[in-house]
C-alpha cells in the first residue's frame, strides 16, 4: 500500500520532474526568484524593523516631555491654595472635596490633548473603594472616590497592573505599552495600542494618586503599516523584474545552446551538412563560428574515412575474389602433389603435407574475409526457418569429436531433453556454434566441455562452458575483437585465422541476438549465445545466466557460508579442480524446463570477468553483479 500510494503521488510530477531536469532555462530563472525574495525579505525586514524603532523612539520622547509638562501641571494645581470664602476655610486644604478637583484636573489636562493623549487618575489614599483603612499599595481602585478618566477610557483595563505596581511602590516616571479599552459608553470603539507613561502625585489633600497619560499609536500603526505594503508591492515588484531579466538574458544564452544541440543531434544521425546560423560578433557568436567549422571538420574528415572504408571494403572484396581463382589453381596442383607423397622422399613428402594444411589454412582465412567483407558492406541476408537447435548442436560436436579426442575431452550436452525451436539461419548458427565449441575444446586443457540449451519467454540460449585458462579481467570485452587472441603465444591445433568470433558476434546480431562472454582466471570461461524465438521479437533477457553457477568464486563462497563466517575468520580458499569438472546434475541445468529468465542473464558485456576474494563475495555484491550484468547496453552483447 505504501509503495503503490508513492507511485500515484510520484506519477503526477513526473512531467515536473523531467522539465526541470531538462530545461536549464527554468531552473536558472527559478534560482534567481528564489535568491531574489530572500533579499527582498531580508531587506524588508530591516527597513521594517528600524522603521519601527524609529517610530516608536519619537513617539516615546514626545510622549514623556509631554507627559512631564501634565505631571508639573498637576503636581502645582495641588500645591496652589485654594480661595474659599467662609470664616472656618481659609488657606487650609484639608478636608476641602478633593474629588471634584480630581475631576476638574482630568477635565482640564486632557483638553490640552486634541485626541492626542487621555488621562486617567488612580486614587491609593485611605478609604479605597469605600473600604476604611485603605493602605498605600494596596487594592488598585479610586482612592478618593473612585477612578478617573477621559475619552470614556476604562481606567483600570487599560493602564496594565505591573506599571500600576511599579508607579506605587517606587517613586519617578515610568512607561509601557499596552492597549486602551474603553467601556460602554464609547459604543464598540475597538481597542487601541497605546504608550502609557504615570507617575504617584498628591491631590489638594496631601492624599497619593496615580496620574497616567495613555498616547494612543493608532498613526504610528498606520504609518507602519503603509510603509509594509509599500515594501512587499515593491519587493514584488522587483523579484518579477528579475525575473523577467534573469529570463530574457538566460534566453539570449541558452537559444544558441540549444540550436546547437539539435543540430548536433542531426550531425549524429547522419545530416553532416547541419550548420548554425551566426549573427553578431559577440562570444555566442564565436562559439558558432567554431561549431560550423568542428562540422565542417568533421564532415570532411567522416567522408575521408567513408571513403576509406569503402576503398578498404572493396579492396578486401576485389582481392578475396581475385584470389580464389589462383587459389583454386594451386589447391588443385597441391592436391596432386599430395596424392602423390608417397613416392617422394621423406623430405618432400613432409613439405607436400605442409602445403597442403597451410592451403586449408588460407582457403578458410579467405573464406572468413568474404564473410566479413559481406558484414562491412550490409550485404549479409538472413535466411531464418524454424530449428531445433538440438540438432545443430549435435552436428557441430559430430564435427568437434575428432578433435575432443585428441585432446582428451569430452564434450556433455545438457538441457536437450525437449525441443529448443527458434527462427534462426541454421548455417550461421552452426558456424557461431562450431566455433565456439571448438574454442572451448582448445582452450579446455583435457577437462570437460558442457554444452547447455535452455529456452524460456521468448528466447533460447546456448552456452558453451569450459574448465581452462579461462580469460583475465577485461578480456571479455576484446574477445570478440578480429585478430585478437588472449595469448598470441599460445599454440593452436586448428591454426585460427582470428576472425571466428568477430563472424560469430555478427552472426547474433543479423539474427538480433547477443553473443557474450565470461570467464575468470584459471577458472574456465563460457561463451552464452542467445537469440529470439522469433525473428522480429526483441530480448529482454536470457534463460541460461552468464556467470555459470558452479564458478570458482560460486564454489569459493558456498564453501565460506558452509564453514561460517566469525569476525577472525577467513574465507577457505577454492579447492583444486579434479581432472573431470564437476557437472551439476541434470534437473538443476537451465532448460530441463520452462525456467524464468536470470536477472543475471540480462543484457552485458561479459565484463565481469576475474574472482573475487571469497571473504568479500557477500549477497549485496551479488546483487550489485546483478545489476552490472542488467544494466548494460544491448550492443556490449556482441562483446566488442
Amino acid at each position: 500500500m505504501l509503495r503503490l500510494f508513492v507511485r500515484l503521488v510520484r506519477r503526477p510530477l513526473l512531467p515536473a520532474v523531467r522539465l526541470w531536469r531538462r530545461n536549464i532555462q527554468l531552473r536558472v530563472v527559478a534560482a534567481t526568484l528564489l535568491m531574489s525574495l530572500a533579499v527582498v525579505l531580508a531587506l524588508g525586514f530591516v527597513v521594517i524593523a528600524q522603521v519601527s524603532k524609529g517610530l516608536l523612539d519619537a513617539k516615546e520622547e514626545a510622549a514623556q516631555s509631554q507627559a512631564a509638562g501634565g505631571f508639573a501641571v498637576a503636581q502645582e494645581k495641588a500645591n496652589t491654595p485654594s480661595t474659599v470664602d467662609g470664616p472656618d476655610v481659609t488657606d487650609n486644604k484639608v478636608g476641602r472635596d478633593a474629588s471634584t478637583w480630581m475631576n476638574s484636573l482630568v477635565k482640564q489636562l486632557a483638553s490640552g490633548g486634541q485626541t492626542a493623549f487621555e488621562v486617567v487618575a488612580l486614587g491609593t489614599g485611605p478609604g479605597a473603594g469605600g473600604e476604611p483603612g485603605g493602605q498605600p499599595g494596596g487594592p488598585f481602585v479610586s482612592g478618593v472616590k473612585g477612578a478617573r478618566a477621559s475619552g470614556n477610557v476604562d481606567p483600570t483595563a487599560s493602564v496594565p497592573p505591573a506599571l500600576r505596581r511599579s508607579v506605587n511602590h517606587t517613586t519617578g516616571t515610568f512607561k509601557t505599552f499596552s492597549q486602551i479599552r474603553y467601556t460602554a459608553g464609547a459604543g464598540d470603539k475597538a481597542p487601541e495600542p497605546a504608550l502609557v507613561v504615570g507617575k504617584r502625585l498628591t491631590d489638594i489633600n496631601g492624599d497619593p494618586y496615580d496620574l497616567y497619560y495613555l498616547f494612543p499609536l493608532t498613526q504610528e500603526e498606520e504609518s507602519l503599516n503603509l510603509i509594509k505594503v509599500t515594501i512587499a508591492t515593491a519587493g514584488v515588484f522587483v523579484v518579477v523584474l528579475l525575473g523577467a531579466i534573469a529570463w530574457l538574458v538566460v534566453r539570449q544564452v541558452v537559444t544558441p545552446v540549444r540550436m546547437a544541440a539539435g543540430i548536433a543531434e542531426r550531425l549524429s544521425a547522419g545530416r553532416l551538412q547541419e550548420r548554425m546560423k551566426v549573427t553578431g560578433e559577440d562570444d555566442i557568436a564565436r562559439l558558432g563560428e567554431a561549431f560550423n567549422k568542428m562540422a565542417q571538420n568533421l564532415q570532411l574528415k567522416i567522408q575521408q574515412l567513408e571513403d576509406l572504408s569503402r576503398m578498404q571494403r572493396r579492396f578486401v572484396s576485389d582481392v578475396s575474389h581475385e584470389l580464389r581463382t589462383p587459389l583454386t589453381t594451386v589447391r588443385m596442383a597441391a592436391d596432386v602433389i599430395h596424392d602423390a607423397r608417397v613416392d617422394f622422399d621423406p623430405v618432400t613428402a613432409r613439405s607436400a603435407e605442409l602445403l597442403a594444411g597451410q592451403l586449408d589454412r588460407f582457403e578458410s582465412l579467405l573464406a572468413d574475409l568474404l564473410e566479413i567483407s559481406r558484414f562491412d558492406a550490409g550485404a549479409a541476408a538472413l535466411e531464418a526457418e524454424p530449428i531445433d537447435l538440438r540438432e545443430v548442436v549435435r552436428r557441430v560436436i559430430d564435427g568437434a569429436e575428432p578433435l575432443a579426442e585428441h585432446k582428451g575431452t569430452r564434450i556433455r550436452v545438457l538441457g536437450d531433453t525437449q525441443p529448443v525451436i527458434a527462427e534462426a539461419d541454421s548455417r550461421r548458427v552452426e558456424r557461431v556454434l562450431r566455433n565456439l565449441v571448438v574454442n572451448a575444446v582448445e582452450h579446455g586443457e583435457g577437462r570437460d566441455v558442457v554444452v547447455r540449451l535452455a529456452s524460456a519467454g521468448g528466447a533460447v540460449a546456448v552456452a558453451v562452458r569450459d574448465y581452462g585458462v579461462g580469460l583475465k579481467p577485461g578480456e571479455a570485452t576484446r574477445v570478440f575483437n578480429r585478430f585478437w587472441r588472449a595469448d598470441p603465444a599460445r599454440a593452436r591445433t586448428t591454426g585460427g585465422t582470428g576472425l571466428g568470433l568477430s563472424i560469430a558476434v555478427e552472426d547474433a546480431r543479423l539474427h538480433g541476438g547477443w553473443l557474450q562472454a565470461w570467464g575468470e582466471p584459471g577458472g574456465g570461461s563460457q561463451f552464452r549465445l542467445t537469440l529470439p524465438r522469433t525473428a522480429d521479437e526483441p530480448l529482454r533477457g536470457s534463460p541460461i545466466p552468464l556467470e555459470p553457477e558452479d564458478s570458482r568464486a560460486n564454489r569459493a563462497r558456498a564453501a565460506a557460508e558452509a564453514a561460517g563466517s566469525g569476525p577472525h575468520a577467513r574465507a577457505p580458499q577454492a579447492p583444486p579442480r579434479p581432472d573431470r569438472s564437476p557437472i551439476p546434475p541434470r534437473s538443476a541445468v537451465a532448460g530441463a524446463l520452462p525456467v524464468p529468465a536470470d536477472p543475471t542473464a540480462l543484457p552485458g558485456s561479459g565484463a565481469r570477468v576475474g574472482a573475487r576474494p571469497a571473504d568479500q563475495a557477500t549477497a549485496p555484491d551479488r546483487a550489485a553483479d546483478a545489476e552490472q550484468a542488467a544494466g548494460a547496453q544491448e550492443d556490449g552483447a556482441g562483446g566488442s
